[in-house]
């Protein structure tokens, strides 16, 4: 007897091997048979003539470890058929965290969200998810940016060896206590003052347990063929698993640099480093209006970064680098605020940067100074900048599988506020039914591996990603014909269309494209 049969569907089994029509029990949180199925009586059925069934999408690279606390549902992942997410990428995760970044952070969660963060470790994180239940699986890298921050603050120094034990300590805990591996975002404070060598050693730990090593690049523009051998340097040196986050060329200027990104990445791989990629199907970035700004401005920390917007002659020697940086006007055209946290700025969303300044009468360096020390930092904002031609040549690699650089939200309510950007709701209908039925960018067989269980390979998530006899019951039923994304710039706050079910460790999620409001996701653990 089944708790569940599937009946007579097209089934994507996720090895990227050609579809086959047949039948999938499932008992429990497992599935229990792949075949054609005779005995139905009593049996729940769903019936899958002219649909597709694949193993539940695995975003390997989220950001909804606060946001999981928030909304448990996570609507705007499991809705586009997410089953599984990796988070605690960039450098930044929920833990393990202590000293000024907690701080920071329970005061900023606390009046954004209401949400109280009453843990430190890696465990006391995992134990607050559990105890409010998911409606997706979730593994957790360690944020070395915020590891780094709390034993050292956001300070430009090398780490003393007392500082570098601490953090070897809090890393080799967290590890041993079934996180995934560590991220590390070198664009962003105070991991952009970190030299390889803090990394490395980090990543030694990290290998030993066969952990894997996300990285958000130090430049993806103008010094991005450096940032490249550098994180191949640090993964050749450390023996851990590279996974190079969201491989993009930022900025046109750049853009002819992609072939000899392509030949240092596979010449690596032929030399035996352990190398893959993650990309979202977008042609803008989304991050923090704050990263405009130069690394030195951040020593010390955010207070420090704001008294030296606020004093004139700092403020002078910003601009000054700035104008360097983006001699452009037509660059601030092409950054548009996406999410402010105070009522004050509220008609700035989804203006570009020099609509607003021009709104409020400023040139345009003093209206981003003045917005970040309004909003003490916390703007989001989305940046046009990379190339369609690039992202497909990209996305095509063999290496590179499928992450939306995006945490879970909703269309309304505490999460959905601001505009986001669209890959928050559409990422992987995108690739089925633009990239995949549309475009013919891909085979679809090819494209659920990539989605499926070359993620679930790479981050060692184990019994999932593929659809198997005794594998878990994380499923999706969606319809070929008409899988779309609906979220756009304009109006990204739209769930996709065509995904029929989501099914969680065998309890269904999303019927008829609505949350069933279950709860049935779980915490994984590196064994």
């Amino acid at each position: 007897m089944y708790d569940l049969i599937i009946k007579n569907i097209k089934i994507y089994d996720g090895s990227g091997g050609k579809p086959f029509i047949s039948d999938v029990g499932i008992r429990g949180d497992r599935i229990a048979k792949v075949g054609i199925i005779e005995e139905l009586e009593g049996c729940k059925m769903v019936k899958g003539d002219g649909l597709c069934l694949s193993p539940g999408f695995v975003d390997i690279h989220s950001h909804s470890d606060y946001y999981l606390l928030i909304d448990p549902l996570a609507q705007s992942k499991v809705r586009q058929g997410v089953t599984t997410e990796v988070g605690g990428n960039c450098g930044y995760s929920a833990s393990p965290i202590s000293g000024s970044p907690l701080e920071e952070r329970r005061r900023s969660y606390k009046e954004q969200f209401g949400l109280e963060l009453s843990w430190t470790d890696f465990n006391g994180y995992i134990k607050r998810i559990e105890e409010n239940g998911i409606s997706l699986n979730y593994c957790q890298l360690i944020g070395h940016n915020t590891v780094k921050a709390s034993v050292m603050g956001s300070i430009d120094k090398i780490p003393s060896s007392d500082e570098m034990d601490k953090m070897e300590r809090i890393v080799e805990d967290a590890v041993n206590d079934g996180a995934f591996g560590m991220s590390v975002g070198f664009a962003y404070p105070p991991s952009c003052f970190a030299e390889k060598g803090e990394v490395s050693l980090l990543n030694k730990i990290v290998a030993k347990r066969d952990g894997i090593f996300t990285v958000h690049i130090r430049s993806e523009g103008g010094r991005l063929i450096e940032s490249i051998h550098e994180v191949i340097e640090i993964a050749r040196d450390s023996g851990v698993k590279l996974q190079i986050s969201h491989l993009k060329t930022f900025g046109v200027e750049n853009w002819g640099k992609l072939n000899t990104v392509f030949e240092i990445i596979e010449s690596a791989i032929n030399d035996g480093i352990d190398i893959a990629c993650d990309r979202y199907p977008y042609t803008a970035a989304n991050t923090g209006l704050q990263a405009v700004l130069p690394n030195w401005v951040f020593d010390g920390g955010s207070e420090k970064a704001l008294e030296r917007l606020k004093n004139p002659k700092i403020r002078n020697d910003i601009k000054n680098e700035l104008f360097m940086k983006y001699p452009s006007h037509d660059y601030w055209d092409r950054v548009i605020i996406a999410q402010i946290v105070t009522d004050k700025n509220k008609e700035m969303e989804g203006k570009s940067i020099k609509k607003g300044a021009d709104i409020l009468k400023k040139d345009t360096l003093n209206f981003i100074f003045d917005l970040l020390i309004d909003e003490k930092m916390e703007v989001d904002a989305i940046y046009f900048s990379m190339s369609d031609e690039n992202m497909k040549q990209i996305l095509k690699k063999d290496y590179v599988m499928i992450g939306s650089d995006s945490g879970a939200r909703s269309v309304n309510g505490i999460l959905g506020a601001g505009l986001p950007h669209p890959r928050t709701f559409g990422t992987f209908p995108r690739i089925i039914g633009r990239y995949c039925r549309d475009e013919k960018l891909f085979e679809l067989h090819d494209a659920i591996y990539k989605m499926t269980f070359f993620p679930c390979k790479r981050v060692g998530i184990k019994d999932r990603g593929l659809i198997r006899d005794g594998y878990f019951a994380d499923l999706v039923i969606f319809d070929p014909d008409i899988v779309s994304d609906t979220a756009t710039f304009e109006s990204p706050k739209n769930y996709p269309i065509g995904i029929r079910y989501v099914i969680v460790n065998g309890v269904i999620t999303v019927q008829d494209g609505e949350h069933t409001g279950a709860k049935a996701g779980r915490v994984l653990r590196m064994d």
